[in-house]
């Protein structure tokens, strides 16, 4: 059986810890920024953790 192959979009979106949980960007940062609050703004800039639903399915995706 070969080796499985990490999803490309994947890796590009989520990252994992050194201690193995996941880590994502939130979601809305990206443009029309002029109407959030500055607070809002600086706190979607944070890392968020992926949910524990979702840990399975993408740790499949990234191979680990």
């Amino acid at each position: 059986m070969p080796k499985m192959k990490t999803d490309r979009g994947a890796a590009k979106r989520f990252k994992l810890t050194g201690t193995g949980r996941l880590r994502r960007r939130r979601a809305f940062r990206s443009h029309l920024l002029e109407k959030k609050s500055s607070t809002r703004t600086r706190r979607l800039g944070r890392l968020a953790e992926v949910s524990s639903s979702d840990t399975r399915q993408i740790r499949r995706l990234l191979a680990k």
